[in-house]
């Protein structure tokens, strides 16, 4: 556990910390773990070097810090402490499950001690974020409220009977109270927001910002705009309009065969319409002032939108598949014109894609309140690994997992300061990675990147 733990960096679900003095900034990471996506403190290692230095006494100090826990965080918050060993050294390892609040801290009160976790970093919630802690708690989504002062005549019901045309269904009452595009509210009826989002014919005074903005620039930086294209259109509508302006501005090869000519777009559409869709169907329309974008350069496209993982989701169980959704009625809706088909796997898709066309993996990332997608076009080729003596140790550490400075020098039979040279540049070249309490660790382990 701790090795594993020791091989990856802080972040938005893991937290290293050197000792209990600083409680105040452990309890503020709890709480920020417990609303955001769960995550670990380990106690014992440093948080700039994760050098590794233990606790004198972990049995004191877990009780003293589940005392503060208990009298400190709103509502009570029970995670699991441990105290765990390794290399004769002992640690607290603390385990924060996501949970449905918010959580803050008692003394500050919950506008000014609820936090959340963004990158590795704890952050004060806002009136925003409290207002979607607070939905999250009633098991409401933003685009499932009604849209205050507007009426069901203000959706275009043509533009939907048309979409629903299109993939051979019939648009109906029934379906539009089902899908919550239509909510009762006392004796009335009236559009959700998310309504408004997919089809409202004044979706634009009530969402300004609802809008994608498409920029082509020259060369890999944003110095020089070549083309764009402000898509402020019905969201089932607006994904054509996107995906045509991705397609005008990248390359179209070709690959001729023995008898026919094939066409290969630069990136795989359907990996360019999952991650577009993904922005859509995941972006926080509640924020004011930011906008999804889409920014096509030489080398990539970035597609941004406002808006992080939904609160109690991690990157990495997205990845494999576990679906949260931030917008219910427009996921629905999406899901209704076959423009989804399975719930969670538009990720697992555009990998997938990516490696059967032979380009790099996409990119997904964090970025503050923002998540982002990168798509590359670069050809993804495996390293070439000419050294026999590399191939010899990547297929030891595969058969063992993990090996010694003295396994590699035995199997290479030279001596340790040729071993440390060669493993120094293995290191360097990305292909193993050293696992220790510090550089010069006896008992330091190597492990394939």
């Amino acid at each position: 556990m701790i090795e594993e733990l020791l091989r990856q960096e802080e972040g938005k679900t893991l937290e290293f910390k050197e000792n209990t003095k600083g409680l105040d900034r452990i309890i503020h990471t709890i709480v920020a773990f417990a609303n955001t996506a769960g995550g670990k403190i380990l106690i014992g290692v440093k948080d700039k070097t994760k050098e590794i230095v233990g606790l004198k006494d972990p049995v004191a100090e877990e009780m003293r810090l589940a005392n503060t826990i208990a009298d400190s965080i709103e509502p009570l918050f029970s995670p699991d402490i441990h105290v765990v060993s390794w290399r004769n050294k002992e640690f607290l390892l603390i385990h924060v499950p996501h949970s449905v609040g918010p959580y803050y801290v008692k003394a500050k009160g919950l506008k000014k001690g609820t936090y959340i976790r963004l990158g590795s970093t704890n952050r004060l919630a806002d009136a925003a974020i409290l207002a979607e802690l607070d939905r999250l708690g009633e098991n409401e989504c933003f685009d499932e409220m009604p849209s205050i002062g507007c009426s069901i005549q203000d959706l275009d019901h043509e533009a939907i009977k048309t979409c629903y045309k299109k993939v051979g269904k019939k648009f109906e009452e029934s379906t539009a109270f089902s899908l919550h595009l239509y909510l009762r509210k006392q004796s009335k009826i009236v559009p959700s927001k998310g309504a408004i989002l997919l089809f409202g014919k004044n979706r634009k005074e009530i969402f300004p910002n609802a809008v994608v903005r498409c920029v082509r620039f020259a060369g890999s930086t944003k110095d020089e705009v070549i083309d764009h294209q402000d898509v402020d259109d019905y969201l089932p509508i607006a994904l054509d309009k996107i995906t045509a302006f991705v397609q005008r501005n990248t390359k179209l090869g070709a690959k001729i065969g023995p008898s026919i000519r094939k066409n290969i777009a630069e990136y795989p559409p359907v990996v360019v319409k999952e991650a577009v869709i993904n922005a859509l169907i995941h972006t926080d329309y509640s924020i004011g002032g930011s906008q999804i974008q889409i920014a096509i350069f030489d080398d990539r496209i970035e597609i941004t939108n406002p808006g992080t993982l939904p609160f109690g989701l991690n990157l990495s169980d997205a990845l494999q598949g576990v679906s949260q959704l931030r917008n219910r009625v427009i996921g629905r809706c999406f899901r209704e014109l076959d423009l989804i088909e399975l719930w969670g796997s538009g990720l697992k898709r555009m990998v997938s894609q990516c490696q059967k066309s032979g380009i790099a993996i996409p990119q997904f990332e964090e970025l503050g309140y923002f998540f982002r997608v990168t798509l590359y076009n670069r050809r993804e080729t495996k390293p070439i690994i000419s050294e026999e003596w590399k191939k010899e140790l990547i297929d030891l550490i595969a058969k063992r997992k993990e090996i010694t400075p003295k396994d590699a020098a035995l199997l290479w039979k030279i001596s340790d300061r040729a071993t440390r040279a060669r493993l120094k540049k293995m290191i360097g070249e990305g292909l193993i990675v050293e696992v220790s309490t510090n550089p010069f660790d006896p008992q330091k382990k190597f492990v394939l990147k």
